[in-house]
């Protein structure tokens, strides 16, 4: 079938590119039908169906049901394959997706038992092969990504099967409205055109949702103790206790979720938030605010919140202190507060959860004369759902700026950390825990340092390159040479863009001569991964892996002890006593029977420690025994705020604080992973890694600090009243008993041993002492890494 392949584009405007507002053709929709998951599509006569195999080597299964529920590939205009047995088994996974699924065909009275399968990609499909079919009749369209879990030392994760509908008759409505589905079913479902204000009460417990249905797009909003206005008391949402009692300009989910009013009673509770971006300081717009700029008579939020809520008999102001939910407010040097678009995309959303019984009021803010609204008012859904409902805690975390918006997800291991602390934090989509009840940082510090300690690392990003071209990709795009890499061995490498800035740092693991592993810190660095093979049309696969490999890293120097005990391993694999530094062994929990795990002699903690990757469903298991034969050693879980520490000392770096994209390999402190001259094969920015080299501006160096001033990230390094770099870590080190910091300094003031001073409040009237000295700061010649310890250097104090 001769189909023109139909992709969303970014919206442009006059020059303008907005890749968070995707636009696609009129009456064409896209839905994500997620690895091992499936969705139920309704469709009408004459809709063209395509199915793109976004990553390649995902077979797609669908079935079609008629409205007389009859099912047959025919319908479709393809070749029916009998019973649908992969996409009933996807449906029997538990999945999410699958529950949806399976509630739309009972509605509906289809028994998928009697599909008639249409099958496709199925012989080894390439990234970015698609199929077509066109409806005969009208029906529900069911599409399944099948799959089965990865073992760890496999290289077949199930990906996204990405399922286009181009209705053969579409509505006349713009393109870029479209419907977004409750998270339940709701108990008010509310419409508020812009320049509109909607009230609605709510019960305590009851969830709150207000949603950005076509983006950028701001909705005021506040909550009025039902309780107190029986009494005649007006106490609603204070945003200034909000930020003082938060220690932040808006509350985020997690610990540090809640909105309170002036006497210090919290009223809502923030759940689940997608945009991550609101203002707590400005009002709701004024009749003023548009007077001032020569808009007599705007339509303003103010006074509709104040028409609304006068049924409650609250008194109208001029100007009503709010949570302007989607607008995007910010500080300049002068302490100028200024706006800009949003950057709420469509479908975006803030979950609510009500503390008391509330009276809260919504509205459409109609600026359209400003950035507020992107120049461009729209409307906003609220809806309300029971208390009984079971969202959970989330951000939304998005690949890139085009991707879907995903909610923060718990690591397979968070249930067992979780037995030791209630303190997580959002990090790269996931839930981690930051400090451990009864613990924290120092005594897990301790523990890392002098015993042994486990810590969850799932949110790494693992993907998985295997095929012909497999090493020639990985040799173009990372900077240490993958020819010299043996199958069983890993190596610590950069990853840059042609400017020479970094895009990522990680390690390569090598599972056999045609198949790596790049586990890195973010999704860029995979992505960038796919997009240079299909740019450079190679024959390889670049799929991800994350949700299926999962791992804990046990280090300290105990932890080889406490691994040889529980993994057997087969006799062409080394043992954990034999493992050396930066290699792999796939091994077995207990003997040959036992489940499969791969375990690598890597760790980010200075010390001498291991990797331990497994499928999610096993986790647990892994980490039940490790503890258990850690409990001999004196074993502690060590969380983000502890493991901190422990990198600054060991002169590890990390994203965003030694190394961004203008930051290359050199200036980030990890020049020994350029071999310029061994690796003679070109890369993604040499030519401009190897200027850089040869005349640098800056250098990453330590510091010692005197007093005991921690500095922040980001404060200045001055010689005199010239800036001459800025620090990118401290810490206040628990083995040295000082003050240590990693900063990046100009090369002219490099030299160990020279003063220099670190400022703060406006970088000039205030200074810290520090002496340039070397890094890492502590066990600089990686004596512990590779297992040779002194005796313990705990102080008493921390035993």
């Amino acid at each position: 079938m001769n189909v023109k392949p139909v992709f969303e584009v970014p919206f442009e405007r006059s020059g303008v590119l907005a890749p968070g507002l995707p636009i696609l053709p009129h009456g064409t929709e896209r839905h994500p039908v997620p690895g091992m998951g499936s969705r139920a599509i309704s469709v009408s006569k004459g809709d063209t169906i395509t199915l793109l195999d976004r990553d390649g080597m995902q077979p797609a299964e669908m079935v079609f049901f008629a409205p007389d529920r009859r099912s047959d590939a025919a319908m479709l205009g393809a070749q029916g394959h009998g019973r649908p047995e992969g996409l009933i088994a996807t449906l029997a996974n538990g999945s999410a997706s699958g529950k949806k699924v399976l509630r739309a065909l009972e509605v509906a009275g289809f028994d998928i038992g009697k599909g008639d399968a249409i099958r496709a990609f199925r012989d080894g499909s390439r990234p970015g092969d698609m199929a077509h079919f066109v409806a005969e009749n009208d029906g529900l369209l069911i599409v399944a990504a099948p799959g089965k879990t990865m073992r760890p030392e496999d290289n077949n994760p199930p990906t996204d099967i990405i399922l286009y509908i181009q209705r053969s008759a579409p509505g006349l409505e713009k393109p870029d409205v479209g419907s977004h589905d409750p998270l339940a079913d709701p108990l008010k479902d509310i419409n508020i055109q812009p320049g509109n204000a909607k009230s609605y009460g709510v019960k305590a417990g009851e969830f709150i949702q207000i949603v950005d249905i076509r983006g950028r797009e701001c909705s005021d909003f506040q909550a009025f103790s039902r309780r107190a206005l029986d009494q005649g008391i007006e106490r609603e949402i204070d945003p200034t206790t909000t930020r003082s009692l938060m220690g932040s300009l808006y509350p985020q989910p997690g610990i540090f979720s809640k909105y309170w009013s002036v006497d210090q009673e919290p009223l809502v509770e923030i759940v689940q938030d997608t945009c991550g971006r609101h203002d707590t300081f400005g009002l709701a717009c004024t009749a003023r605010y548009y007077e001032d700029l020569g808009y007599p008579g705007h339509v303003n939020c103010s006074d509709n919140i104040n028409k609304d809520l006068d049924q409650y008999g609250i008194k109208p102001r001029g100007g009503w202190p709010a949570i302007n939910f989607f607008f995007n407010t910010m500080l300049d040097d002068s302490n100028a507060i200024g706006m800009d678009d949003p950057w709420s995309r469509p479908g975006d959303f803030v979950l609510l959860r009500a503390l008391t019984d509330l009276v809260c009021v919504s509205t459409g803010c109609p600026c359209d004369i400003d950035p507020a609204n992107g120049w461009n008012p729209t409307d906003i859904q609220v809806r309300t759902y029971k208390a009984t409902e079971d969202f959970k805690r989330s951000y939304g975390y998005r690949k890139s700026a085009e991707a879907d918006v995903e909610e923060t997800k718990k690591t397979a291991f968070h249930d067992c950390f979780a037995r030791h602390t209630r303190d997580f934090i959002e990090y790269n989509g996931y839930w981690l825990p930051n400090t451990m009840t009864n613990h924290g940082a120092i005594a897990e510090y301790w523990a890392c340092r002098d015993k042994v300690a486990v810590m969850d690392l799932s949110p790494l990003r693992k993907y998985e390159v295997v095929g012909p071209d497999a090493e020639e990709l990985m040799q173009l795009c990372v900077t240490r040479n993958m020819n010299k890499l043996s199958v069983g061995q890993v190596v610590y490498t950069a990853m840059c863009y042609e400017h020479g800035g970094m895009i990522d740092d990680g390690t390569v693991y090598r599972l056999g001569e045609t198949n790596f592993r790049w586990i890195g810190g973010n999704d860029t660095s995979g992505l960038w991964l796919q997009e240079q093979a299909l740019k450079r049309n190679m024959n390889v696969w670049v799929r991800n892996s994350t949700d299926q490999l999962h791992n804990i890293a046990v280090q300290g120097r105990h932890s080889r002890d406490v691994l040889s005990k529980i993994f057997w391993t087969p006799p062409q694999q080394p043992t954990i006593e034999e493992l050396p530094w930066f290699r792999l062994t796939v091994a077995r929990v207990g003997d040959v029977q036992g489940t499969s795990v791969v375990i690598s002699r890597t760790g980010y903690s200075g010390e001498l420690g291991y990797e331990i990757f497994c499928h999610p469903k096993d986790a647990v298991e892994i980490f039940d025994r490790v503890w258990e034969v850690g409990e001999e050693y004196g074993i502690a879980p060590l969380g983000l705020a502890a493991l901190d520490m422990l990198r600054i000392e060991g002169g590890l770096i990390f994203a965003g604080s030694e190394f961004d994209d203008q930051t290359d390999p050199f200036e980030a402190g990890i020049g020994f992973t350029v071999p310029l001259k061994s690796k003679t094969d070109d890369f993604i920015g040499r030519a401009a890694i190897e200027e850089r080299k040869a005349h640098p501006h800056r250098k990453l160096v330590g510091f010692e600090i005197e007093g005991g001033t921690v500095p922040s990230p980001g404060d200045c390094l001055r010689v005199g009243k010239a800036q001459v770099g800025e620090i990118t870590s401290a810490m206040k080190s628990p083995v040295l008993g000082k003050v240590i910091a990693l900063g990046r300094v100009s090369v002219t003031h490099v030299t160990i041993g020279s003063d220099i001073e670190i400022g703060q409040l406006d970088g000039q009237q205030k200074r810290l002492k520090a002496k340039i000295v070397p890094f890492p700061h502590f066990d600089p010649t990686k004596e512990r890494v590779k297992g040779i310890y002194a005796e313990a250097t705990a102080p008493d104090a921390a035993e």
